[in-house]
């Protein structure tokens, strides 16, 4: 029975050594994809995680699994931070857009990848993801309609894209600089939130018209290439 003691053999370093490895290579692929897109090299990834390209493998065999988890990684986030935010839209709807951006934005460095038109994947966990942030955000929106707090015109999509947008890092800024446009940019839009707006917008897309296309074979720049 040498060597099978519980906690002294070496299954269990070898399961926390895999968890290890696999959150380095996640945050390591967070940063490659927001320097660089998801066509960054798969060993430079493995670089920077601080692992040989054979582990990198064991816990991702193709580059398409590894920016999926990314993409997973960071709807599960929106998710979370919206049905947050939700819980406070029925005292007031437009702080809860706030709570929902805001969330979004303190924790960008999770969000390298688009919340919208990005990355493209066909993972069914994911599709379902970004429909459950989509209704999560309606339930907030209905609040805000029937309470009057917020213009009638604005939809799911345009919070999608607007978190998707002033989550983009802003290159050539020094940080505080940086911060301090994302908090104006946000100020304004919540501002352009409210109701009896003076300017009427055009038609929106529909969560179903805006992710119905991607695909990882669209042959768009963020396909992925062969290693």
């Amino acid at each position: 029975m040498t060597g099978s003691t519980p906690g002294r053999g070496g299954s269990p370093r070898l399961r926390a050594d895999a968890a290890r490895n696999r959150a380095q290579i996640l945050a390591a692929a967070r940063t490659a994809f927001r320097e660089s897109g998801t066509a960054v090299p798969l060993d430079e990834i493995a670089r920077r995680a601080g692992v040989n390209i054979a582990t990198l493998y064991r816990r991702f065999p193709d580059r398409d699994a590894l920016i999926t988890q990314v993409a997973l990684d960071g709807f599960t986030l929106a998710l979370d931070t919206a049905r947050t935010a939700a819980d406070t839209a029925h005292t007031d709807p437009l702080a809860a857009v706030e709570t929902f951006l805001q969330g979004l934005i303190d924790n960008r460095d999770l969000l390298s990848l688009p919340l919208i038109g990005g990355p493209r994947t066909n993972d069914p966990q994911a599709r379902e993801l970004q429909r459950e942030i989509a209704a999560t955000l309606e339930e907030i929106l209905t609040e805000g309609r029937a309470r009057r707090a917020l213009r009638p015109d604005v939809t799911a999509v345009d919070l999608i894209t607007t978190a998707a947008l002033i989550c983009r890092p802003l290159p050539h800024l020094p940080p505080q600089q940086a911060t301090a446009l994302t908090a104006r940019h946000l100020g304004v839009f919540l501002d352009g939130l409210r109701p009896e707006p003076t300017r009427t917008l055009p038609p929106a897309p529909t969560h179903e018209e805006m992710t119905a296309h991607l695909t990882l074979a669209d042959g768009s720049a963020d396909t992925p290439t062969e290693d």
